[in-house]
């Protein structure tokens, strides 16, 4: 009656799938799919009474249909008497919109928040969500992972570590995220200056830190548009860095940023699998943005999490050795 069952729908399956492997089980029985009118609809395919359920579903784009999808089944598996509900986003749509900047704005982050509790689930589990404080939008526990471990990893082993190389924060928010980096590569940090006037845009005013002579790293959250680190990797190559690397956990590249990568400065953007990629945006162009685009894989952390949540053990235990840069 306390079995673990994981099940999917439409936005990332080929994550759940490989977090089923990671764990040695498969994926339940659910059918997700459309009314000719839009409409979703979702069909629980086997019998769910009693079970801890995970439900994998980054809400990233098409964002509405996807966070819609994730809604109706939490909401089925309650219905069906499952034991507890667990909304596994490795990608938390609206987390942008996390406080009011301006006269009469949404705070949109709560209001999914929300939702998800509302719908019926009984926790949450989310990887390197926008904004910390996003945590406590919710009335149920959320359990919020980190990729600057595995992130760290990949960069050790192209050798992208050491003095020599310097982690680059692309905004004064992201310090604490770039300096976890840099303790871990054993790297200086630096950091970009920037305003954005207008959503999706950026414009940079200054960097702090000695990049000269160096290879520098950008870490950031996301990368939607890519003009940030376009933009940051143009002006720190006019300070003198030998060459720019990307690395993200969240690889939206909406619009035309595959194209822009593909044109831009950047040696490399690594990103992970939290969401897919995009499909290419030409007829003849590619998805990895002409071969720069590396994705590592955050299925066996996510798999553990669901483990360790499953079990009653300690999540953050898996962050210990970590914790202690950022």
């Amino acid at each position: 009656m306390n079995e673990l069952r994981l099940f999917s729908g439409n936005a990332n399956p080929a994550l759940a799938a490989a977090i089923a492997r990671e764990l040695g089980t498969e994926l339940g029985a659910i059918c997700v799919s459309q009314f000719t009118d839009g409409e979703i609809s979702v069909k629980i395919d086997e019998s769910a009474r009693g079970l801890d359920v995970f439900l994998i579903q980054p809400t990233c784009r098409p964002v509405n249909r996807n966070l819609m999808e994730l809604l109706i089944m939490i909401d089925a598996f309650r219905r069906a008497s499952a034991r507890r509900i667990t909304a596994v986003m490795p990608y938390y749509g609206y987390a942008r919109q996390d406080k009011k900047l301006k006269p009469r704005e949404p705070v949109t982050a709560r209001l999914i928040a929300n939702l998800i509790t509302v719908a019926g689930a009984s926790r949450a589990l989310c990887l390197d969500l926008h904004a910390g404080q996003i945590q406590g939008f919710f009335d149920i526990p959320v359990d919020h992972l980190i990729a600057g471990p595995l992130i760290g990893e990949a960069l050790l082993k192209r050798g992208l570590a050491g003095p020599d190389t310097v982690v680059v924060s692309p905004d004064v928010g992201g310090v604490a995220r770039a300096r976890g980096l840099a303790e871990q590569l054993g790297s200086p940090i630096a950091i970009i200056a920037k305003r954005r006037p207008e959503p999706n845009q950026v414009e940079i005013l200054e960097i702090v830190g000695d990049v000269a002579g160096r290879t520098c790293v950008m870490i950031d959250d996301m990368i939607d548009t890519g003009g940030s680190i376009v933009q940051g990797a143009a002006k720190l190559l006019d300070r003198g860095a030998k060459a720019v690397h990307a690395c993200c956990t969240h690889g939206i590249l909406s619009g035309d940023a595959l194209n822009r990568v593909a044109r831009s400065s950047l040696t490399s953007l690594m990103v992970t699998d939290s969401v897919p990629l995009p499909a290419a945006p030409s007829p003849g162009g590619t998805s990895d943005a002409g071969g720069k685009i590396q994705v590592i894989s955050v299925a066996k952390l996510l798999a553990e999490a669901i483990a360790r949540i499953h079990g009653d053990a300690s999540v953050s235990e898996m962050f210990t050795e970590y914790a202690r840069y950022a």
